[in-house]
């Protein structure tokens, strides 16, 4: 009976050390983002930033071509609207393979949009670490017609290796040479400008996207900028230079991590055979 009885213990601890297993092996990857607005007082905003883990397949924009071939790109970079571009990411060749995205807000001050100098956290569940293993973001620059900064290579920023090991941590420095021009719409402070007091009504561009320096090297329509008032009740009063920084964004992995939940499976295991060890007699 004793022995009979121990066994069905010891058969107990050994199916729930086997749960804790999978039950770690099916969770995915944690990774913590960070995104902080650099500019000073005066400086500029940026709306809600969409963020993607995938297998390097989503590319969200290319220089040289119309912003109608990136699905969800127009939108965020004229209106901040970042729900296009998660549907075109979940339905295109990256979603499909399991890639995860999310939008992150800025909830304190001019809430949801980052205003100068503010920052915020968020936690993403990337999923399959071997798959999913790089990372993308996109966001528009405000107040402006049509700019933004997105990462235009599908693998510039890698999260994981093929085994899933994390590569980090990462950190993405973005200046303003990176503010992308979607050439969706006129550059005009006084047309249309989202996120802008100014008014006006806006006009279509039928461009090229490209970047901001290289289409307007005299820094015209970002002087333009300066003196204008957003819609949150804030002037700008700083133009941004090509070597201005502008926003980080900074990826480290959550914890804890494997190793935690094995030692905690086995304080679990432990517990469960002395007990077992009473019930039966065992000294």
């Amino acid at each position: 009976m004793r022995k009979s009885r121990w066994t069905r213990v010891r058969a107990v601890v050994a199916a729930v050390a086997m749960m804790l297993v999978w039950g770690n092996a099916s969770h995915g990857a944690e990774i913590e983002v960070k995104i902080e607005n650099l500019q000073g007082d005066g400086g500029l905003f940026f709306t809600p930033v969409w963020i993607g883990a995938h297998n390097g397949t989503f590319d969200s924009y290319t220089t040289g071509e119309p912003a109608s071939n990136f699905p969800g790109l127009e939108e965020i970079a004229e209106l901040g609207n970042t729900g296009p571009l998660s549907t075109g990411f979940l339905n295109g060749s990256a979603g499909l393979a399991g890639g995860v995205d999310a939008t992150v807000i800025a909830a304190g001050g001019a809430a949801p949009v980052f205003e100068p100098g503010e920052s915020e956290t968020f936690v993403l569940d990337v999923g399959d670490a071997s798959v999913n293993r790089y990372f993308s973001y996109a966001t528009m620059v405000i107040p402006s017609n049509d700019l933004f900064f997105a990462n235009g290579s599908p693998v510039a920023h890698q999260l994981f290796d093929a085994g899933g090991n994390f590569t980090g941590p990462l950190v993405i420095n973005i200046f303003g040479n990176n503010v992308i021009d979607a050439g969706t719409e006129v550059n005009d402070i006084l047309g249309g400008a989202a996120f802008s007091a100014n008014g006006g009504p806006s006009a279509d561009e039928n461009g090229l996207i490209a970047n901001l320096f290289a289409s307007d090297p005299g820094g015209v329509y970002l002087g333009s900028l300066v003196g204008s008032q957003t819609v949150t009740g804030a002037t700008i009063t700083e133009q941004l230079g090509a070597a201005t920084p502008l926003a980080r964004i900074t990826v480290g992995q959550v914890i804890p991590e494997p190793g935690v939940v094995v030692m905690l499976g086995a304080g679990v295991v432990g517990l469960l055979m002395r007990r077992g060890r009473r019930e039966v007699g065992v000294v």
